[in-house]
C-alpha cells in the first residue's frame, strides 16, 4: 500500500485510469525479479491481447507528465517535511552504478541505513563521471534542500577539489574521500603524498586549512584521516582519507561513515529496487 501522500500527489498528476494502471504495475513489479517489457505484459491481468498489453505499458510509460520532476520530486518534498527537522543534517549521497553497457548516476538520501534514491540520469558515456556532468546533476535537485542543513557524500570518484568549492560556494558540507595518492601541502611549499602521511591502524588525524593537489588556483580545505585499529587481529585494508569543510575529525568521519554503512551493509531499500526495475522498463 502506497503512503498517503504519495496516494494524493499521484491521483492530481494521474487521470483514474491510469492512477489504477500504475496501481497494478506496481503489483506486478514486486513479484517479478528480473523485468522486461515482454514479462511485464504477460504478467499485466487485462483481456486483451499480448501485443495490445504491451503497447499499454509503452504508452503509459510515456505520458507526458509522468516524469521526475512532476510526480517524484513533490512526493520527495513531502517526504522531507514529514521526517526530516529543519535543524537536522540531510546526508546525501552521489554514486554512479553501470548495468552492462547502461551508466547511471544517482543522487540519494540516507535514511534508516538506506539509499533513498531522489533523483537520476543515463550518462550518455561509459565510465566516470566529469565535474561538468556532477554540477548539472546536483543542480538538479539543491532546490529540494534550500530549507535545510545538507551533507553530500562521495567516494573516491568524486574527489575533485573543483567539486568540493563548488560544493563549499553552494552553502553545503561535504565529506569526500581521496585517493592515497593524493598530494596536500603539509607545510608551506612541501607537499606530501596522503599514502606517506603515516597513517596506519589505529591512528586518526585532522589537517585544517590545507591545500589538496599541486594544481594552482585552489582553496584550502580540511582533510579527516582515520584507520580503525585492529580488532581481534583484523584491521580493515585501507584508513579513509576525507576532503571535508567540517572543522572537526569527528563531525567529518561521523558523516561519512553514514555513507559507509550502506555500503557495508549491501542491502537495498524498497525504493531502490523500484528504481531499477522501472529504469531497466524504461529504457526497454
Amino acid at each position: 500500500m502506497l503512503p498517503a501522500f504519495y496516494q494524493n500527489h499521484l491521483k492530481s498528476q494521474l487521470t483514474v485510469a491510469e492512477y489504477l494502471f500504475l496501481k497494478i504495475l506496481l503489483n506486478i513489479l514486486q513479484s517479478i525479479k528480473k523485468v522486461n517489457l515482454e514479462k511485464l505484459a504477460n504478467a499485466l491481468p487485462l483481456p486483451i491481447k499480448f501485443e495490445s498489453r504491451r503497447k499499454r505499458i509503452q504508452r503509459f510509460l510515456s505520458l507526458p507528465n509522468l516524469t521526475i520532476e512532476k510526480v517524484w520530486f513533490p512526493i520527495v518534498k513531502e517526504w522531507l517535511k514529514t521526517y526530516f527537522p529543519n535543524e537536522k543534517i540531510i546526508y546525501v549521497a552521489i554514486d554512479r552504478t553501470n548495468w552492462n553497457r547502461i551508466n547511471l548516476f544517482v543522487v540519494s538520501i540516507i535514511w534508516d541505513k538506506r539509499a533513498f534514491p531522489i533523483y537520476f540520469e543515463l550518462l550518455p558515456k561509459l565510465g566516470s563521471s566529469n565535474i561538468s556532468e556532477q554540477q548539472n546533476l546536483l543542480s538538479k535537485v539543491m532546490p529540494l534542500f534550500k530549507s535545510y542543513k545538507i551533507c553530500v557524500l562521495g567516494d573516491r570518484e568524486f574527489c575533485s577539489v573543483k567539486l568540493a568549492k563548488h560544493l563549499q560556494n553552494l552553502g553545503v558540507y561535504f565529506c569526500l574521500r581521496l585517493k592515497k595518492n593524493e598530494f596536500v601541502e603539509y607545510q608551506k611549499d612541501i607537499w606530501i603524498e596522503l599514502n606517506n602521511l603515516g597513517l596506519t591502524p589505529g591512528v586518526s588525524f585532522f589537517i585544517k586549512g590545507v591545500k589538496v593537489t599541486k594544481s594552482k588556483g585552489f582553496f584550502s580545505f580540511n582533510v579527516a584521516c582515520k584507520w580503525k585499529r585492529k580488532i581481534n587481529g583484523v584491521a580493515p585494508k585501507e584508513g579513509w582519507l576525507i576532503l571535508t569543510n567540517f572543522e572537526s575529525l569527528e563531525s567529518a568521519i561521523s558523516a561519512y561513515k553514514q555513507r559507509f554503512d550502506i555500503e557495508r551493509s549491501r542491502r537495498h531499500s524498497a525504493s531502490e529496487k523500484c528504481l531499477e526495475i522501472s529504469r531497466k522498463v524504461a529504457i526497454i
